[in-house]
């Protein structure tokens, strides 16, 4: 796997750089290193360290080889090294004067027989098996996680790592505390005809594994440089005058940030010069108490008891209200010293109402028209409707008491003449008709006109 800046090929090796994988930017080996002693020159080649540092995984893991052999090996070559029972394949990551200091500080012994050696460089056969032995790792995994939870084994499988000739696998899980994991071993064994090794990690180291993107919007320190992880407390946040928010002082592995170790030395060096019994002062109106210490400007600020209001003091006045205070002299005010900024003041920018734009005070006044405007023709509108609700007696009453005032409707009868003498020319029609109801005729007809066209020419279609 090649950078962003340089691709890659169709079989994954580096198109552009031609470094094998040695990529400024760390896209190619996630713990990728600088051999800033490389081009020194030395009085004694012979004394050159023979052990060389190999990354497994994409730099997920590493350890160290010697190299018995007249070769060579520069930084990011493929070699195949010693495995169990069998050889596995890495890369080379670092050479030289900075593979023993690295041994000097995992207190490892460069002439320990322990060390496992370098083979030969990797051959087209070895990259290969390797390739397809590291696409069998996240079926495997899947079922290592399956395995554990049907045994209801309280561990959680992060990363399950195969040797490059598939003999042996090293899954690397993460509990909280001891897990008897002899019956698990047993059907791993049996599943995946592999030798198991089982490898606690914790979460800092998980989160290394997984990597990701921090909050500061770069990759995480532990999956890029970091190895060594130190014990992290709230003190470090309290010394830099953090707030203790859990939610933003923990990174994604739910422990405390390791950045918060970064500047701590530099706010413990500050922190020398300031009093550390000025908490409280006594003054004469009352007791003004610490709220932070500014180490950059060398202030503290304290606010009183009855009041909201923030008072800088230099490290002397606090020195000297401390000493006042211990004769029992209680200073009417603070002397406060003034706050000098380094940042430029921000300009406003003035516009121009180069297009004829509207201000805001026109604006709301054309509002504020048309609000009044709309509330006139809704008064006035209330106000017209008032006689015809009352008018109209039908209007606003249920059902019920429509249905009431239909009797009432043959007293229309001047405006409606037509249809009640069509009514009474079909009066005949329906008493000379037995099967029609007798109340019939009583009801007015709206059908009147087409009787007097010729409907009503058909005496007998009732008899029917």
């Amino acid at each position: 796997m090649g950078c962003g800046s340089c691709g890659t090929s169709k079989d994954g090796a580096p198109s552009g750089c031609q470094s094998h994988g040695n990529c400024s930017s760390g896209g190619c080996n996630r713990m990728n290193v600088h051999d800033w002693l490389a081009n020194l020159p030395f009085s004694d080649p012979e004394s050159n360290c023979r052990v060389v540092e190999i990354s497994f995984n994409n730099g997920s893991r590493k350890d160290y080889f010697k190299n018995t052999t007249l070769h060579y090996y520069g930084k990011g070559e493929m070699v195949a090294v010693e495995g169990v029972n069998g050889f596995d394949v890495g890369m080379v990551n670092l050479t030289g004067e900075l593979v023993r200091l690295q041994l000097k500080k995992n207190n490892i012994d460069e002439k320990s027989p322990e060390i496992k050696k370098v083979l030969r460089r990797a051959t087209e056969q070895d990259i290969q098996k390797m390739v397809e032995t590291k696409a069998k790792e996240a079926n495997m995994l899947i079922r290592s996680r399956a395995i554990a939870r049907y045994l209801r084994l309280e561990l959680k499988m992060a990363e399950v790592e195969i040797q490059a000739d598939a003999k042996k696998a090293t899954f690397f899980y993460i509990a909280d505390d001891r897990v008897d994991f002899r019956e698990l071993i047993k059907l791993y064994a049996a599943e995946f005809k592999v030798k198991v090794e089982m490898r606690q990690i914790g979460a800092r180291q998980e989160a290394g594994k997984v990597g990701g993107i921090g909050s500061c919007g770069r990759e995480l320190c532990c999956s890029t440089w970091l190895t060594d992880f130190k014990s992290v407390n709230t003190n470090a946040a309290r010394y830099q005058n953090l707030s203790i928010n859990q939610t933003k002082l923990s990174g994604q592995c739910g422990r405390l940030k390791c950045c918060l170790n970064f500047e701590l030395d530099t706010y413990m060096d500050a922190l020398q010069f300031f009093p550390n019994d000025a908490d409280m002062l006594e003054l004469a109106k009352g007791r003004a108490f610490l709220i932070k210490k500014d180490i950059f400007k060398n202030l503290m600020w304290y606010t009183m008891s009855d009041s909201n209001k923030h008072y800088p003091l230099t490290i002397e006045t606090v020195k000297r209200i401390k000493a006042q205070n211990k004769q029992g002299i209680r200073p009417e005010e603070l002397e406060t010293a003034e706050v000098i900024t380094s940042k430029p003041k921000e300009v406003e920018p003035e516009y121009a109402d180069l297009v004829g734009q509207i201000s805001l005070k026109s604006l709301e006044k054309t509002t504020r028209k048309r609000r009044d405007k709309e509330r006139s023709q809704q008064q006035s509108g209330s106000q017209n409707r008032g006689p015809q609700n009352q008018g109209n007696p039908n209007q606003g009453n249920p059902k019920g008491q429509q249905n009431q005032a239909r009797p009432n409707q043959p007293n229309r009868g001047p405006q409606r003449g037509p249809q009640q003498n069509s009514g009474q020319n079909r009066g005949p029609q329906n008493t000379g008709n037995p099967n029609n109801k007798g109340n019939q005729g009583n009801r007015p007809n709206n059908n009147g006109p087409r009787n007097q066209q010729g409907q009503g020419s058909k005496p007998d279609a009732g008899n029917k």
